[in-house]
């Protein structure tokens, strides 16, 4: 996908611009509470009164909870502000799946899929065709299409409309490391989540019986035009069972992404003896299958310590469900570094200004400005994040170069063009 942001989405960065700025500076000092306990904002693994975690464990960032009591039965950096790829399409389905009866038709045009980056996963949405509602977000939950989310981002009144309100979203469920530049989670400057936000957004989410049937779907058939069809799978390897992995028992959900910048990110949900648990995973070191050989050991840990595990934090209720206004400021630092690592320094990066400066008068004037502010704050926070590196001894890998053109594998991942990363080998 291109690196540089469509016109629709500068509309939407330019709205969310306060964000960006508070999201790419320096961190400050703050003694409030942190979201849902302070045990989430201490340095390492926390748990409580159980047995050892499992070993191995090489995510940036992790967090399992139960999904009816909202307790976080452990976490790693969950507050660390990392790129979400595909997993950001949870808060997209949160914000928009319950507008649109599943049965409602949609023809699609070619406005409708304009300003899709360059290599996105696609589910194969024609002009022309007509689609159900269901069906689409098929096509969003089964093959992380970019394509079907910008379709439904379009009938929902197009992409900076739907940005605005997924921000406002995440506001309201207390989602406050996450903000959003793109409804699909693409490698966007700026586009940052958390593990406790994605798990936020799967738990209310999982709430909805459409998004919960959705996101457990296996296979689908999914319209060629005329009268033909096509079968798309689910992309999850833990609810298939495919790639070298078994099926998980008692998985049910919920979503997947990859980026070359984010690498492999997973929110899953599984239920066993009526009990439901959460558990997200976030850039874990290496291998395509690590980030549910991970999910899964965390699951199984939480399930066997029964009741034994004590909570070190808590999912908040969203503001809108009578959930109580959590203490802890936006952009808060929750890993004791002082700042993000270094994957979340390039998704705070400032835009590029010969993309910003299209246009005339007032919103170039804007643009400018906001550039300036935002590469400004950018150099501070690479400094902070120097230095923090070095005290703490070289921890976070550095930022890696922007967001080329990019194939999609079988999976329906982003893949960057062949280019060596910080380990020697070549990313994919």
């Amino acid at each position: 996908m291109s690196p540089h942001l469509s016109r629709r989405s500068l509309l939407a960065l330019t709205a969310a611009a306060p964000l960006a700025a508070a999201a790419s500076s320096p961190a400050v000092a703050d003694t409030r509470t942190v979201i849902g306990g302070d045990l989430l904002a201490r340095p390492g693994a926390q748990a409580r009164g159980t047995s050892a975690l499992p070993a191995r464990l090489t995510a940036q960032a992790w967090l399992l909870a139960d999904w009816e009591s909202g307790e976080v039965l452990a976490a790693y950096r969950a507050h660390e502000r990392l790129a979400p790829a595909s997993t950001l399409k949870m808060l997209f389905a949160d914000t928009v799946l319950a507008k649109f009866p599943r049965t409602d038709r949609h023809t699609v045009t070619a406005a409708d899929l304009a300003d899709i980056p360059e290599g996105s996963s696609l589910v194969g949405i024609q002009p022309g065709t007509t689609y159900t509602v269901e069906q689409l977000w098929q096509g969003v939950f089964l093959r992380s299409g970019n394509d079907a989310v910008h379709v439904l981002a379009a009938m929902n009144g197009g992409i900076a409309k739907t940005v605005a309100e997924m921000q406002a979203r995440a506001a309201d469920l207390q989602a406050l490391d996450t903000h959003v530049v793109s409804p699909d989670g693409y490698d966007h400057p700026g586009q940052v989540s958390s593990a406790y936000d994605l798990t936020l957004f799967a738990r209310h989410g999982l709430k909805n019986a459409d998004f919960r049937g959705y996101c457990g779907t296996r296979t689908a058939d999914f319209p060629a035009g005329g009268k033909r069809t096509f079968q798309i799978q689910n992309t999850d390897r833990l609810l298939t069972g495919s790639w070298g992995l078994k099926t998980y028992d008692g998985m049910i959900g919920v979503k997947n992404g990859y980026t070359s910048h984010a690498g492999n990110t997973f929110t899953g949900a599984a239920v066993r003896g009526g009990r439901t648990l959460l558990v997200t995973v976030m850039h874990p070191a290496a291998g395509a299958n690590a980030v549910y050989e991970e999910s899964a050991a965390l699951l199984d840990w939480g399930f066997a310590q029964g009741g034994a595990a004590r909570a070190v934090g808590v999912l908040v209720d969203p503001l809108s469900e009578g959930g109580a206004r959590a203490a802890g400021p936006a952009g808060q630092r929750a890993t004791g570094t002082g700042g993000p690592t270094g994957a979340s320094v390039a998704a705070d990066a400032g835009p590029s200004t010969g993309r910003l400066l299209e246009g005339a008068g007032l919103t170039a004037a804007l643009l400018a400005g906001g550039a300036w502010a935002l590469r400004r704050r950018a150099r501070a926070r690479r400094a902070a994040t120097a230095a923090a590196g070095t005290a703490r001894g070289g921890l976070g890998r550095p930022a890696g170069p922007g967001a080329p053109g990019r194939p999609a594998d079988p999976e329906g991942r982003v893949l960057a063009a062949q280019e060596p990363d910080t380990r020697g080998r070549h990313r994919r």
